[in-house]
């Protein structure tokens, strides 16, 4: 005959028996999310490291080189100084301390740049769109592009910018440089500025002296990235 406490202390041995099921399966899955969690990890990690590990492959194999861009020619198709009356006057007599400073002055001009691309890496390069200014004493004069383009590799590309600048005119101060560097001095000194569109940016920045009466470039000087070639 089963008494009523024997039923108590089998209730109370199934309780316990429930719990520590509870207890075990609980622990169970708690390292099973641990060992699936470093599991990813460790998939991830090695993910990392691979494609590390073909990027630097890749790039010991290539050896990528920055490319170059000179600017070989500027050839001078026209030049013209439009100036005020004062400035006219002014450039007719000799120039003495009364002599009136020109108002203003336009600048007329058309150049043909031909730069060299030169790729010397194992891969051929695409060029974006490249952009240049001209410039005198900061002033933007005017722009041009050159369009996109693909260039093999170990080889080498000429690649012509036109400028135009229609009538730009400059007041004062730099009227009367432009006037003086012109009428006396027989030099007008531009800079010629832009950015090439490759993989690796390259930044053109060239000054460039033209004679007004020999329609000619005289002198150009052209650095890379801060570096003079």
């Amino acid at each position: 005959m089963t008494t009523r406490g024997d039923g108590d202390h089998r209730q109370r041995q199934l309780s316990s028996s429930s719990h520590y099921q509870q207890r075990y399966y609980s622990s169970s899955s708690s390292a099973s999310l641990k060992g699936c969690c470093c599991c990813l990890f460790l998939l991830f990690s090695f993910l990392a490291l691979l494609v590390v590990a073909v990027v630097l492959v890749i790039l010991l194999a290539v050896k990528p080189k920055k490319p170059q861009f000179d600017l070989q020619q500027v050839g001078v198709q026209y030049m013209g100084i439009n100036q005020s009356p004062a400035a006219a006057a002014a450039d007719s007599t000799v120039a003495t301390a009364s002599t009136p400073t020109p108002t203003s002055a336009e600048l007329s001009l058309n150049i043909r740049m031909l730069f060299l691309a030169v790729n010397p890496n194992k891969v051929g390069i695409r060029y974006g769109e490249s952009r240049f200014t001209v410039m005198y004493k900061g002033i933007p004069l005017g722009k041009a592009s050159v369009p996109g383009f693909y260039q093999e590799a170990h080889s080498q590309r000429q690649v012509v910018a036109t400028i135009v600048v229609d009538r730009v005119s400059l007041m004062q101060a730099d009227a009367a440089d432009l006037i003086r560097d012109a009428a006396l001095n027989d030099r007008v000194e531009l800079r010629v500025l832009g950015d090439v569109g490759a993989r690796i940016r390259v930044s053109v920045d060239c000054a460039i002296v033209i004679s007004p009466r020999k329609q000619s470039l005289t002198y150009k000087q052209c650095g890379f990235d801060g570096l003079t070639v």
